[in-house]
């Protein structure tokens, strides 16, 4: 350690190994190390020049942001504080979704199965349910529909219930995400003992990339593997499966009711389109904003997922600045990556895109 300390003074040009000299090798050497691994982070698929105009974006904000995008086909990326963990809000509902997804694939699940709302089951905030006479029955569909849709957290209750917390995080963990989670139903007592950083982040936790990664597994269309690979037949059945699948969650994100965010500027670009180019869902708390979309562009589909918190601005009107920013941020990357605009036809399941590593067609081990 003391070599590579001398090392770093003699290219930083200090040759004094007096007490000041070694304070001033040292400060240098930690500013040349964050600068090389700043560079190590900007890899050759980041858009420099996008991100640099997005952190002035960021910047002006009376908050704290943090963004990843990326552009499917053609790999590019850009990121403020990626990895960074927050306070997912409504956006967790998507891991739900996902598990529901994986469970009609295996036959665990029916879209259509009933479940039943039952007197005391509503809880406040988004969503109708709570005002609808009870009991009433419902099939999964409707729940996870009017969960995405109006985010009703009475439904998202019902879809806990029923699907399972465990299996949901389970999934999350089967998916590789380290910083999302879970906790548990809205407005209800835990059920068990809670993490210690569940008063700290409220329903679920995750990270702008995490969360794009379960974005980005909807709209491919990646249901679960390993996988024993078949062919013929039998493999343009499971494909045809699937996709009805994917098409079923693809529907009930593209009409997600809240659109003051990613979809603000972005609807009026292509007026040619038929049905939104954007499949999306949100999350709000007092201080926090978040959207979590995948956008149709001409050139290639772009997964968007931003989070704006400890925002300055906790007022519910549309015109708030957390939401306001979103938008901006969509639009900037948008227009550099698809300057065409949106092209609502390609929002299918699959993004039109070739299969993926990790992701080929075939049945479950």
């Amino acid at each position: 350690m003391r070599g590579m300390r001398r090392h770093w003074c003699r290219l930083s040009g200090v040759y004094d190994w007096t007490l000041p000299g070694r304070v001033m090798c040292l400060v240098w050497m930690l500013f040349s190390m964050h600068a090389l691994a700043q560079t190590a982070l900007a890899t050759d698929d980041t858009d420099v020049t996008l991100q640099k105009e997005l952190q002035e974006l960021a910047a002006a904000h009376h908050g704290k942001v943090a963004l990843y995008a990326t552009q499917l086909n053609t790999g590019k990326t850009v990121g403020l504080d990626a990895e960074h963990v927050v306070q997912t809000a409504s956006v967790i509902k998507l891991t739900i979704l996902f598990e529901a997804m994986e469970q009609v694939r295996a036959g665990k699940a029916a879209w259509d199965e009933k479940l039943t709302l039952a007197k005391g089951d509503g809880v406040s905030g988004s969503g109708i349910l709570l005002m609808l006479d009870a009991p009433l029955q419902l099939t999964l569909r409707d729940v996870l529909t009017v969960m995405i849709v109006m985010s009703d957290n009475t439904a998202t209750n019902l879809a806990i219930d029923r699907l399972g917390l465990d299996n949901v995080n389970a999934r999350i963990g089967w998916l590789g995400l380290k910083d999302t989670h879970l906790y548990k139903k809205i407005g209800k007592p835990a059920s068990g003992p809670m993490p210690a950083d569940q008063p700290k982040f409220g329903l679920g936790k995750t990270t702008p990339r995490e969360m794009a990664t379960v974005m980005e597994r909807i709209g491919r269309c990646q249901l679960e593997g390993p996988y024993v690979e078949v062919t013929g037949e039998k493999a343009q059945k499971i494909e045809a499966e699937d996709e009805a699948i994917c098409g079923v969650a693809m529907k009930m994100l593209r009409n997600q009711f809240y659109r003051e965010t990613i979809p603000r500027y972005l609807e009026g670009l292509d007026s040619t389109e038929t049905g939104s180019g954007i499949a999306s869902k949100t999350g709000s708390l007092n201080a926090v904003r978040a959207d979590v979309a995948i956008v149709a562009g001409k050139s290639g589909p772009i997964v968007l997922s931003i989070f704006t918190y400890e925002n300055a601005d906790k007022g519910w009107t549309v015109d708030n600045e957390g939401e306001v920013l979103i938008a901006k941020l969509a639009r900037r990357v948008v227009e550099s990556w698809s300057p065409a605009g949106l092209d609502g036809k390609t929002l299918v399941p699959g993004l039109g895109l070739s299969p993926v590593a990790g992701g080929p067609v075939g049945t479950s081990k």
